[in-house]
């Protein structure tokens, strides 16, 4: 019999014991390496709940730092090994079910947010141990003070003694005596430091205030003081301290002696400077990170006067084809050569690049001449990705979209600069791509306005601020009104009543377009019942009611039952409704997208071909399509507006009705302005018309206005 599969629990605890034991030999612990593994263990089910939870959770990933900090487990050696056991095996051991690409992306934020809270917690144990260790440099000032001035024996025993550097000095800077902690700190024998005066170890990262306070000092203003400074070895490295300085005077309170206290903070240092590197530098591709460039990119924009900025924001075109054909992996390498290309594009003073994620990369241009120098750092960017790339043993050809914003600094702020070039980018992405644009201002407000309009979208429905506009449709051969095309609105709170275009398009994008048209297809055939209930349907006629359908509603499964449901539920016979579907939507159309249209026909619910003429369809296809109405596109019958109308335009349309009416299809004419069009129209024997000749688009009662004059003469 096969053995039951590990549970998740048996899993954590692995990932422990593999953890403790990449870990325990660089710990200094008086705990076992099991003991050691019950300490982890908590701290691993804290990571793994992290890695699976719904939200990401950072304050995870810094409470285990944390606890390794408060665990004693401060040797660098211990975050390097940890961070590379959780990459390995946190996914494995702990991922379940979940995709592996979203937890590996998780398990590396993860990790981040394990070295920031390591880097914090040992920040604060080094600021605890620098109060203790001024604390010790005040005693062994009182002690050295006694000593000198007392017994010698009791001097050496607290100087040679002591487990920090100590360093005695004149007040002239002569170095008079060190003990063997601050020998070995400098790699040096007593005689080779002896001798040697105090400014001679001058180093370029000083702080400012470094040689003033020892000015403050030597002179007698000041007591003692406490910095971090850096000291060059005879081999040329740096030793990085912390440095308290004392003032010593003798029993009439004369400065005589300065001392030095000194604890070496190199390896310390060294550690902050690489969690600072992961923090602010890409893993992939050692470019900077999003978190360094908006450093930068604030830095430049807060320069003082006469100073600007270049931003070239780039996007690969494609990329999520080399991903999804080639898989990630490939699409890493790609990313790294890239990267590297961009790199050498940027290599003058004030140039730098960096990932912001994805295939999303930037480069910034900074000085007095960015209006040259971002175009041409732009030209370089797109010169280097012209060699193909080999990955895989494949060349690829890479393109990519780049928006350029330029201007002076202290005008706008980091995320607006970046905002603006990301708008630009898709403007040369939606023209084609391989291409890179220049900002503007009134394109950047047009981005803005639809973004505003797509994220309101959502809850406008909810609040009821859509309605509906009617405009009516007129047989041409009786000038009485046969119904009407229902035209949705959204009467915006900022920008007032909005036409369909300005977010039609918005709602396929973000699928609201589904609720949105069962909305208008139910408000609309409620509408006819209400003309029908309230004149009898006797005076009127039949009204039909024309809803137009967009393409992502032919593709929903539910657009027939939809239909259906609100007809019986508002008690009206299918042939009161048409539906209209624009030509380009159909043209090429399969079986499967034209069968709810078919099963729509068949109930009896009219199917209109609208803009009909724009889609360059094969006018044969109109025999496989469900439809009973074509609904002639405006740009056919503008120059009848006129007299005499374009003969050409004339043998058009009456090829177009002939052939429509062969089919046992009605006509109808958008775009009627003028009596001279409308006569004509009905001339070449068109059935019905709509336009602003009889009625702009308005409320339903304006509908029944007109109709009920034209049915009682």
């Amino acid at each position: 019999m096969s053995a039951e599969p590990d549970g998740p629990e048996d899993r954590l605890r692995r990932f422990a014991t593999i953890w403790s034991r990449a870990v325990f030999p660089v710990t200094s612990t008086s705990s076992t390496r099991p003991e050691f593994e019950a300490l982890l263990l908590p701290m691993a089910r804290r990571l793994s709940e992290a890695l699976r939870a719904r939200a990401f959770d950072a304050d995870a990933g810094r409470t285990v730092g944390s606890a390794l900090v408060e665990a004693h487990c401060t040797d660098p050696e211990v975050l390097s090994r940890t961070l590379d056991c959780v990459d390995a095996y946190l996914v494995l051991y702990c991922g379940e079910d979940g995709d592996r690409e979203d937890l590996r992306a998780r398990s590396s934020r993860i990790q981040h947010a394990m070295a920031a809270g390591y880097a914090q917690a040992l920040r604060e144990r080094t600021l605890a141990e620098q109060e203790a260790i001024a604390r010790a440099a005040l005693e062994a000032q009182g002690v050295v003070a006694q000593a000198l001035h007392a017994t010698e024996a009791r001097f050496r025993a607290v100087f040679e003694g002591a487990a920090i550097g100590i360093g005695i000095a004149d007040l002239e800077g002569n170095i008079l005596q060190v003990n063997g902690a601050l020998r070995r700190m400098f790699g040096l024998s007593e005689q080779g430091l002896r001798g040697r005066r105090v400014k001679e170890w001058v180093h370029p990262d000083d702080a400012p205030q470094t040689w003033r306070l020892y000015e403050e000092l030597v002179s007698g203003e000041r007591e003692h003081y406490h910095l971090e400074k850096a000291f060059y070895r005879p081999d040329g490295t740096v030793l990085w301290t912390n440095l308290t300085v004392s003032l010593l005077r003798d029993p009439d309170g004369e400065p005589q002696y300065q001392l030095a206290l000194m604890e070496d903070t190199t390896e310390r240092r060294l550690l902050n400077l690489r969690l600072r590197y992961e923090a602010t530098h890409d893993a992939l591709t050692g470019l900077p990170n999003r978190t360094f460039f908006f450093e930068r990119l604030e830095k430049a924009l807060g320069a003082g006067e006469g100073q600007r900025f270049g931003l070239c924001y780039l996007d690969l075109d494609g990329f999520k084809t080399v991903n999804d054909s080639l898989g990630h992996a490939a699409g890493d390498r790609l990313l790294v050569e890239v990267a590297d290309r961009l790199q050498a594009c940027a290599t003058a003073p004030g140039e730098m690049v960096a990932r912001l994620g994805g295939d999303e990369f930037v480069a910034l241009t900074t000085g007095r001449d960015t209006q040259r120098t971002v175009d041409e750092l732009a030209a370089r960017i797109m010169n280097a990705l012209l060699a193909p790339i080999s990955v895989d043993g494949r060349d690829l050809t890479v393109r990519g979209s780049i928006g350029i914003v330029e201007g002076p600094a202290g005008e706008r702020s980091a995320a607006e600069v970046l905002r603006s070039a990301d708008i630009t980018m898709y403007r040369a992405k939606s023209a084609g791509g391989n291409r890179f644009e220049l900002a503007d201002e009134e394109a950047d407000a047009r981005a803005i306005t639809r973004h505003g309009l797509t994220t309101a979208l959502p809850t406008a429905l909810d609040r009821g601020e859509f309605f509906i506009e009617y405009q009516p449709l007129v047989h041409l051969g009786d000038g009485s009104v046969r119904g009407a095309e229902a035209l949705v609105r959204w009467l915006h709170p900022q920008h007032g009543v909005l036409s369909p275009d300005r977010f039609i398009p918005l709602a396929e994008h973000t699928g609201l377009i589904v609720p949105l048209g069962r909305w208008v297809l139910e408000q609309s055939v409620l509408q006819a019942r209400e003309w029908r209930d309230r004149h009898g349907g006797e005076a009127l006629g039949p009204l039909r009611i024309n809803v137009n359908l967009s393409p992502c509603q032919l593709t929903h499964p539910g657009l027939v039952q939809d239909t259906v449901d609100i007809l019986e539920r508002t008690g009206m016979a299918p042939d009161a409704l048409c539906l209209e579907v624009t030509e380009s939507a159909l043209i090429g159309a399969d079986d499967d997208l034209l069968k709810p249209l078919r099963r729509l026909a068949e109930m009896g619910v009219d199917i209109a071909l609208d803009d009909f003429g724009t889609g360059y369809s094969n006018l044969a296809n109109l025999r496989r399509l469900p439809v009973s109405v074509l609904k002639l596109d405006r740009s056919f019958t503008q120059s009848m507006q006129q007299f005499p109308a374009d003969p050409v335009d004339l043998k058009i349309v009456e090829g177009i009705v002939s052939l429509a009416h062969s089919l046992d299809l009605a006509v109808t004419v958008e775009g009627v302005e003028t009596g001279a069009q409308a006569e004509q129209l009905r001339i070449l024997g068109c059935d019905t018309a709509q336009g602003w000749y009889y009625a702009r688009p308005g409320p339903p009662d304006r509908l029944h206005q007109l109709a009920l004059v034209d049915a009682t003469g």
